[in-house]
């Protein structure tokens, strides 16, 4: 037997709250053009992503993994960190 899942969805992000035990809120955004002006639009969707050891900070860009349900509203899980947010 393979390790290996499979294909598995993944999208990235910049995490936008990370004030939960072991959650962090992604913003995941895309892009669109409109099918009847052809201007391109920007859509914004929010994932509540599952981060065990709480690794992720606010502005942090991360790759997320999709899986099997961990809770109501949970079916993500983060993959990695891209890239850590800018301190000032």
């Amino acid at each position: 037997m393979s390790t290996e899942r499979g294909l598995l969805k993944t999208l990235n992000g910049v995490v936008v709250s990370d004030k939960m035990a072991q959650t962090i809120v992604v913003s995941v955004s895309r892009k669109y053009k409109h099918p009847r002006y052809g201007k391109f639009m920007t859509v914004n969707k929010k994932y509540y992503v599952h981060d065990p050891k709480n690794e992720a900070k606010i502005g942090d860009k991360v790759e997320i993994r999709f899986c099997r349900p961990i809770s109501k509203t949970k079916n993500w899980r983060l993959a990695k960190v891209t890239s850590k947010a800018v301190e000032l």
